[in-house]
C-alpha cells in the first residue's frame, strides 16, 4: 500500500509527469520537488519541445521550484526524477543546495555518478524507487525509436 507523503507517492507523481514526455515524444523523464509535504514543482523533459538541449525534467523543476519559493536554494526540498540526474542537473542541484534527491533508475551511461559525487555535501541520496516501472518505460521509448 502507497501512503500520502513516502518516496513512491511522490515517485509516482514524478512517473506521470515521465508519462506527459512520452506523450509528447519526449524521452520519459518526469520529476516533482516536494517541500514541507507538498508538490510544488512538477516538470517532465521539454527538450524537443522547446528546442533546448538544458531543458530535462531536473532543470526545469529546479526553476519551477525556486519560483514557487521565491528562493534559489532548495535545501529544505526533495527532487523525485524517474532517471538518475546527469552531470548538467546534478550541477544545477548541488548549486541549489537541494536537501534530497530520489531516484529511479540507475542511468549507467549518462548518470551524474559515473563521475563521483556532484551533489551538495548536504543532499541525501535515494535511488531504487519504482526502479523497474521507470525503467520499463524508458526501455519501450527507446526500442520504438530504433
Amino acid at each position: 500500500m502507497i501512503t500520502v507523503f513516502s518516496d513512491e507517492y511522490y515517485m509516482r507523481q514524478a512517473f506521470k509527469e515521465a508519462e506527459l514526455a512520452l506523450e509528447a515524444d519526449e524521452i520519459p523523464i518526469g520529476a516533482v520537488v516536494v517541500c514541507n509535504d507538498k508538490i510544488i514543482a512538477r516538470a517532465h523533459n521539454q527538450t524537443e519541445m522547446l528546442n533546448d538541449v538544458t531543458a530535462h525534467a531536473e532543470m526545469l523543476a529546479i526553476t519551477a521550484a525556486a519560483n514557487a519559493l521565491g528562493a534559489k536554494y532548495l535545501d529544505e526540498c526533495t527532487l523525485y526524477v524517474t532517471l538518475e540526474p546527469c552531470p548538467m542537473c546534478a550541477g544545477a542541484l548541488a548549486h541549489s543546495h537541494i536537501g534530497k534527491v530520489v531516484y529511479a533508475a540507475d542511468d549507467p551511461k549518462n548518470g551524474f555518478s559515473k563521475y563521483g559525487n556532484m551533489l551538495h555535501p548536504k543532499t541525501k541520496l535515494v535511488a531504487g524507487v519504482m526502479k523497474n516501472e521507470c525503467l520499463s518505460l524508458l526501455t519501450s521509448f527507446f526500442k520504438k525509436k530504433r
